[in-house]
């Protein structure tokens, strides 16, 4: 995306990092496919530790809609019954490396901890019309195949097929558009990209599913006289909330003991292995430090030895005979808290003319700790694989860099407290709808795209039942 097209704003001393495309399939199309589930420890996380809000839905709510759509888009995974992260409707998992076999058999000895394949939205087998992964590795590139899930191939190619989807491409949508009947949509206005006309689209009900910065962008762009600081926004809690997972911590390292070749590698396998969050969990102790956890994502690999040292053909043959590399990298929970927030910058417009954000986000003292803690459990770890010359990072990376933005539309059940309620319908306006990260909670410590996806599909349902009843 061109940023000098489609600014933002950032306070002095507060970066943050939106890392966005506006095509069609969005994010979808380079996505890292990692799809986790979260359990009742995750949405019921206040109860645990006081800290915060409970989602108004449990896990029992929104499991039928995981097994939904993990049997469309195809998640390839094992099962591992780990208290925090809920198995399944699984395609055969993909293989793990023999040091990634190592890593999981001593882990799982001296700590307990679960190591897995990673659960990836890509197929494993020929699955809905798509085929199997050949494993050929330049996923960034596009699946020419399919096997890796992104919109424009599956739900987008799947409801134009149904003869009651239009797609229009090259319009930026600048407001949502009020009706004459009280507290009730109508529409949403765009501007044509490329001929910057204005335009207007009707319909029974607007859904916003635009990713979680952008749909509330909306919302803040579509004030009233009756909703002056953003339509749905009789909480005030409308911009506020905002997370992203905390990265930055992990630790990388080399196994000796496996000896490489040559491009020793397997076939490129798209994907690593996932280590589920195991701090301040239901069977272990409270932390000390910080409250909620991470989990890791790495992998263990043979590859060329680009730190050997030596000069001509003994470097070249030192860099050729390789080393197995291996690594964790953590991804931890970002506590909501009101002061991260995000607003319009009245002084700042996009290339379109429509009002830009002004983003407000810094990670606390919580998500230190346990960037601090990942780090210094990533090196134990790997040394008990028998990893050498392990290299520890400890750091915070900036907000934004995990791309994993989520809140700034809360749902709950307490219309005073959140913007929607328990179906992603805002209390204020009973036909609009927010079907994206934006309505998260708490980020918990998981991917989020498999959530996002369940969560819509619940959403969706509740709302064809209310067009059935003629309630909207």
């Amino acid at each position: 995306m061109n940023d000098l097209e489609n600014p933002y704003s950032t306070p002095p001393g507060k970066p943050f990092t939106w890392q966005r495309l506006r095509i069609l399939g969005g994010r979808s199309l380079v996505w890292g496919r990692q799809s986790y589930r979260l359990s009742d420890n995750d949405f019921k996380a206040a109860s645990r530790d006081g800290y915060g809000d409970d989602w108004p839905i449990s896990y029992a709510d929104l499991a039928p809609y995981y097994d939904i759509v993990e049997r469309y888009v195809g998640i390839s995974g094992a099962t591992e019954g780990d208290e925090m992260l809920p198995d399944g409707q699984f395609l055969p998992p993909m293989k793990m490396s023999c040091g990634e076999v190592q890593l999981r058999e001593r882990v799982k000895a001296k700590f307990g901890h679960t190591v897995t394949i990673g659960r990836t939205a890509i197929l494993t087998q020929n699955h809905n019309g798509r085929l199997a992964c050949h494993y050929c590795g330049p996923c960034e590139r596009g699946c020419s195949t399919f096997s890796y899930f992104s919109s424009p191939f599956t739900t987008v190619k799947d409801a134009l097929a149904s003869g009651n989807c239009t797609l229009l491409t090259n319009a930026v949508v600048s407001h949502v558009d009020m009706d004459t009947e009280p507290n009730k949509t109508r529409g949403v206005t765009y501007v044509d990209r490329l001929t910057r006309q204005v335009k207007e689209v009707r319909g029974k009900a607007v859904i916003l599913c635009a990713q979680a910065l952008e749909s509330t962008r909306i919302l803040l762009n579509s004030s009233t006289r009756e909703y002056p600081n953003g339509l749905g926004n009789s909480s005030g809690a409308l911009g506020h909330y905002l997370m992203d997972h905390v990265v930055g911590a992990g630790a990388s390292g080399r196994l000796p003991e496996f000896k490489t070749l040559p491009n020793a590698n397997e076939p490129a396998r798209p994907n690593g292995i996932y280590v589920p969050r195991f701090r301040n969990t239901p069977s272990s102790k409270k932390h000390s430090r910080f409250i909620r956890g991470y989990g890791y994502q790495g992998g263990a690999e043979a590859g060329f030895n680009f730190s050997a040292e030596g000069y001509g053909a003994s470097l070249k043959k030192a860099v050729k005979e390789g080393e197995y590399g291996i690594s964790l990298g953590a991804f931890g929970e970002s506590l909501a808290r009101w002061d991260n927030y995000i607003e319009i910058d009245r002084d700042l417009k996009d290339a379109w003319g429509i009002p830009a954000l002004r983003i407000s986000m810094t990670h606390g003292d919580n998500e230190a700790a346990l960037m601090e803690d990942a780090g210094a459990t990533a090196a134990e770890m790997l040394e008990a694989a028998g990893a050498k010359d392990i290299r520890v990072q400890a750091g915070v990376e900036m907000p934004g860099m995990a791309i994993h933005e989520l809140g700034t539309a809360r749902m709950g059940n307490d219309p005073k407290k959140s913007v929607l309620n328990a179906f992603n319908q805002a209390h204020d306006v009973k036909n609009l709808f927010v079907m994206d990260g934006a309505s998260f909670v708490s980020s918990a410590c998981q991917n989020p795209t498999l959530t996002m996806m369940a969560v819509t599909v619940r959403a969706c349902d509740h709302l064809i039942g209310r067009f059935r009843k003629s309630e909207i």
